[in-house]
């Protein structure tokens, strides 16, 4: 089991500014899983009684909604801590997480992470920034949601995907999604979606390789009103 004040992960979220006695003490107290994919890591109205560092892997959160379709709000990735706001409002999860591919995390027990924020401002005030990106990305969302076509919403999609995680030696996206994943980013229907992606391949943006996409024109994407 590594040693947290050892971690590289902790450079890339909020853990960075506690001091190494307060590293050695979460070290202690830590647990360290591998989930599989597909595997959910908490549900929606699950207590979540603590945080998970993640050290390889994503998952994506979402939330369902009334008419029983996932909407999916974020994907958190390595590096990344995963049920701080519901730690820190002291409410039960608003979202499920689930893994889109093996991961590797760490839980920090809810009593810790208490301890270190009460005491240590500035891992408060790194936290509060998080959460505050957060909320601008959600507020970026409704905007896109209300006036976006779907067409340009699953570009942005492609995007991100492959800016964000980078592609496979052969040029497709490193994070395979489904189709109703990608229904389930941009807000709307599987058959939507598909048929978007379709028009995508027809007009050269994008080649597929069975499930993965390939990206054959990323200016083309960025193009797309």
């Amino acid at each position: 089991m590594g040693k947290c004040e050892q971690c590289i992960i902790k450079q890339f979220n909020s853990l960075k500014s506690l001091t190494k006695d307060e590293l050695v003490r979460i070290s202690n107290c830590k647990t360290s899983y591998t989930i599989k994919k597909g595997t959910v890591i908490f549900e929606e109205g699950d207590a979540v009684n603590g945080v998970y560092c993640v050290k390889d892997g994503i998952c994506k959160l979402s939330k369902l909604s009334e008419n029983g379709k996932d909407q999916i709000v974020k994907m958190v990735v390595k590096g990344q801590l995963l049920g701080q706001r519901s730690l820190i409002s002291d409410e039960n999860s608003n979202l499920q997480a689930t893994a889109l591919n093996d991961m590797e995390v760490c839980f920090i027990p809810k009593s810790e992470i208490i301890m270190d924020l009460q005491k240590n401002p500035k891992f408060s005030f790194d936290v509060l920034k998080d959460m505050a990106h957060d909320l601008r990305e959600a507020d970026d969302i409704i905007v896109n949601m209300a006036q976006k076509s779907v067409r340009q919403r699953l570009a942005e999609a492609l995007i991100y995907i492959h800016d964000s995680f980078g592609v496979n030696p052969d040029g497709t996206l490193s994070v395979l999604l489904s189709r109703e994943d990608f229904a389930n980013i941009v807000g709307t229907a599987t058959e939507s979606a598909i048929r978007v992606l379709s028009q995508f391949k027809k007009e050269g943006l994008i080649s597929t390789i069975g499930k993965q996409i390939k990206i054959e024109s990323l200016d083309g994407l960025k193009r797309i009103e």
